[in-house]
């Protein structure tokens, strides 16, 4: 795993975590949700591919093909 993903990730939160506070503040709750739900998915879509990866590696070193 790549240490640019991590900051991938922490870079995604802290956005939207601004943007969350900045909607809740201005009386918009429903899009603050629908924005922390769309970074939810966004960052998840992300860490799929290494979990992908991952279940792979545990293939070959187990011999489970």
């Amino acid at each position: 795993m790549e240490i640019d993903l991590i900051f991938q990730i922490a870079a995604i939160g802290i956005i939207v975590a601004v943007l969350s506070q900045l909607l809740k503040h201005s009386g918009r709750e429903e899009q603050a949700m629908m924005t922390t739900i769309a970074g939810l998915i966004v960052v998840l879509m992300m860490i799929i591919k290494e979990i992908a990866a991952l279940f792979n590696t545990i293939k070959s070193v187990f011999g489970l093909y």
